[in-house]
């Protein structure tokens, strides 16, 4: 197994965020080596069961003579903005939701006019 690599240079960008079921696609197209990287960080930090399952499933497969296919995502939806706030603004905000002029029907104790 690989040392453990520093987490800015593992072969996924934003791994931490990668979310579970997105894991099996987001590493196909990693070779044994960057997998065995990943697998040491994991078992180093976060250590989480499904996580290390997935990953040694896929050096597994690796190993045994599956090709890595496709590129490595560099979009991850999980990175926030470049800026850092929230990509919602008023433009693109949904419209203003106003509670009914009689009270509100989820509320049976507000009295209704």
């Amino acid at each position: 197994m690989a040392e453990t690599p520093e987490h800015k240079g593992l072969p996924l960008p934003d791994y931490d965020h990668i979310p579970l079921a997105t894991l099996p696609s987001r590493i196909h197209g990693l070779d044994a080596s960057a997998l065995e990287e990943l697998l040491a960080f994991e078992e180093a930090h976060g250590n989480r069961l499904p996580v290390r399952q997935v990953l040694q499933q896929r050096l597994d497969d690796v190993r045994g003579g599956a090709e890595p296919s496709g590129g490595v995502p560099e979009d991850l939806p999980e990175k926030s903005s470049a800026s850092g706030q929230s990509p919602v603004s008023p433009e693109t905000a949904g419209p203003k939701i106003n509670p009914p002029s009689q009270g509100v029907p989820t509320n049976p104790a507000q009295p209704r006019h």
